[in-house]
């Protein structure tokens, strides 16, 4: 029998120690042909998620993936992540949580099958809806290389 992850279950523990004492869970995850995010929002290969219970709508966190649905410029999304490609949930308030090395390429849940699935699986951005005006999108916590400024917003950093 293989072994099972821990991942997932402390996605899930930290995830609960955020709502349970007020704060706002955040997953950063990188992206890949795995992942089913919403193309012009991702950085240097990377998303950051706001994942609380106001913010997204049917979150299942699994074993293998995290699906939910959230708006993005007042359009809903579907977004999927194989918990391999999680490097970080933390709470937004504080930059309390715990970070992973993302495990690319290892076997995990494949993304959903759309109804017309092209021949074969390919990265690429998910047009805005009709209509929509493209407005820039905010610069989630931790993509900027400056150092920290002081009395901002708490950031979580990645020490390897």
């Amino acid at each position: 029998m293989s072994e099972i992850s821990t991942k997932p279950y402390l996605l899930r523990a930290i995830y609960e120690w955020c709502t349970d004492s007020g704060y706002t869970p955040y997953l950063a995850v990188k992206v890949d042909a795995a992942t089913t995010v919403p193309m012009e929002y991702v950085k240097k290969g990377e998303i950051v998620l706001n994942i609380s219970f106001g913010a997204t709508s049917g979150l299942k966190m699994d074993n293998d993936s995290i699906r939910f649905h959230a708006r993005f410029g007042g359009v809903s999304r579907e977004i999927f992540i194989p918990v391999n490609n999680v490097m970080a949930i933390y709470a937004n308030e504080n930059g309390q949580g715990m970070a992973f090395e993302p495990q690319l390429g290892q076997p995990s849940a494949p993304a959903p099958e759309p109804e017309e699935a092209p021949a074969a699986p390919v990265l690429s951005a998910v047009p805005p809806a009709p209509g929509e005006a493209k407005t820039e999108a905010p610069t989630p916590p931790g993509d900027d290389t400056d150092p920290p400024k002081k009395g901002g917003r708490p950031t979580l950093t990645r020490i390897k």
